[in-house]
């Protein structure tokens, strides 16, 4: 087991997603400096209610984000560029007096490899065109888009979602099957005014 430092968002983070964050208050702050200091990532939960008020209101599945870049904001905020790494499961959280989570984890195998099949090549291929319109945070992303996992999650990603939904396609461990129940999806979303706001979220703490 490990002990990571959690962050708890109202965003879903998923392996090899982009993460954008805007950094102020001071337990966070410290905890980003430890990372660096440490050459570490933490981890990426979602708060379950809609508000971080205790340990016991985030799930239970997350994903180690990596910071890739720091630097100051114009506001004079933190601003982190970071990536989402290995999912893991929490198995024991405890909380800091200065409110910072903690928690011991468990790392989740990656999925499987599997080639996307031929009967979601459609979803790869809106991929292809739709990743670059979504601004600076997929620009030079390599795209694998014979990678059923990496179609999945991207898809997961920038769907206009309930978060609560996306954390159930992050716990999915088959991509095969996050790729059946996403497919079903595309056409309403993409019928959708919302689909145009569907990227990642920046989130402010």
């Amino acid at each position: 087991m490990n002990e990571i430092a959690l962050f708890p968002l109202n965003v879903v983070l998923f392996p090899d997603g982009p993460l954008p964050l805007r950094i102020f208050e001071t337990r966070y702050v410290d905890m980003v400096r430890r990372c660096l200091r440490e050459s570490r990532g933490f981890g990426v939960v979602l708060i379950r209610g809609g508000a971080e008020v205790s340990a016991a209101q985030f799930g239970d599945v997350g994903t180690m984000a990596e910071i890739v870049d720091f630097h100051q904001l114009s506001d004079g905020l933190l601003g982190l560029s970071c990536v989402g790494r290995q999912r893991f499961r929490i198995l024991e959280r405890r909380r800091q007096p200065d409110g910072l989570n903690l928690g011991r984890v468990e790392w989740l195998p990656p999925d499987p490899a599997a080639a996307v099949p031929e009967r979601h090549a459609q979803l790869a291929e809106m991929l292809r065109t739709v990743l670059p319109q979504l601004g600076e945070v997929y620009a030079g992303m390599e795209m694998r888009l014979d990678d059923a996992a990496w179609v999945g999650n991207r898809l997961a990603e920038i769907l206009p979602l309930d978060a609560s939904d996306k954390q159930l396609y992050l716990e999915l461990a088959d991509p095969l099957r996050r790729l059946d129940v996403l497919a079903p999806l595309i056409h309403v979303s993409r019928s959708s005014d919302e689909s145009a706001d569907s990227g990642p979220a920046s989130a402010v703490h």
